[in-house]
């Protein structure tokens, strides 16, 4: 079972391209004989789009973590402007 689909083909058998793509491996569709897109599962897809951290744990690792920042707001009005 191939796993490159010419476009018109793609197009003609896409519940079975779709199939293949959940049950085997990823499909790769070719447009004018160069590659176009890859259809992949769902599953595949979260695999590859997670983060391999989480954002608190990432800050928590981060070199900055023990560095003390003032992170205060200037209360000052802002300045006036002449229009």
């Amino acid at each position: 079972m191939s796993n490159t689909w010419q476009l018109q083909d793609a197009k003609s058998k896409f519940s079975m391209l779709v199939e293949n793509a959940i049950h085997h491996e990823p499909q790769f569709v070719t447009r004018h004989g160069n590659n176009a897109v890859v259809i992949v599962s769902f599953e595949d897809y979260k695999k590859i789009t997670k983060p391999e951290t989480d954002l608190v744990s990432f800050l928590g690792n981060s070199p900055l973590a023990g560095v003390d920042m003032d992170i205060s707001r200037n209360k000052d009005l802002p300045r006036e402007i002449e229009l």
